[in-house]
């Protein structure tokens, strides 16, 4: 009888110890959004001040680069697979802004919305690293990075998001002024071709 109870008494333990474990671990995952989410719209004052700057490029612009300049991304329309079927990643907006240590204005605020897609064979090491963007020009081929660590999410880990739930990030990229359309590429995701970035 007491090998029963005691054989009970583990049961319930470890069956104690999981729960704990599951609801620490969705309490991380929820802080991880929340602090993305955060992060993203904390950018979202610096944008304002650009108006100002691009009156005069516009107007000597032709028709169609003036359109692309104040064009945005529309919702799905930027679409790409990542880690081949278990995530995709959307690009949510491409809009330059001031450089507040600077004043210039050479940086591109990107925003991702990245989603995990599947339900199982995801693993620790299924991480975009969302620092490690990089933009091309695609005219002149030439490639830009992010400004700097701190004006990125960093990482996004595919194992901490549960599957169907996504998870919004976003990287300042330091792209020359006149510049209206990147080529994209996010780590371990397909390429974006002509994004364009709007005001």
């Amino acid at each position: 009888m007491s090998t029963f109870l005691s054989g009970v008494a583990v049961l319930l333990s470890t069956l104690a110890l999981g729960c704990s474990g599951y609801v620490a671990y969705e309490v991380f995952t929820l802080r991880q959004t929340l602090n993305a989410t955060s992060t993203a719209s904390n950018t979202i004052p610096t944008q304002a001040p650009s108006l100002t700057a691009t009156t005069s490029p516009q107007a000597t612009a032709s028709p169609p680069s003036a359109s692309a300049t104040t064009s945005a991304i529309s919702p799905g329309q930027f679409v790409q697979p990542a880690f081949g079927k278990k995530a995709e990643v959307e690009l949510l907006s491409a809009k330059r802004i001031k450089d507040p240590e600077t004043g210039n204005r050479d940086v591109v605020n990107l925003q991702m919305r990245i989603r995990r897609l599947a339900t199982d064979g995801v693993v620790g090491s299924d991480i975009i690293s969302v620092a490690s963007t990089t933009a091309r020009n695609p005219d002149t081929s030439v490639t830009y990075k992010g400004v700097a660590l701190n004006r990125s999410t960093g990482s996004v880990s595919l194992f901490q998001v549960r599957p169907q739930a996504s998870a919004d990030a976003y990287i300042w990229l330091r792209v020359p002024d006149g510049i209206n359309n990147l080529d994209i590429f996010v780590p371990d995701t397909a390429a974006f071709k002509n994004v364009p970035i709007s005001f």
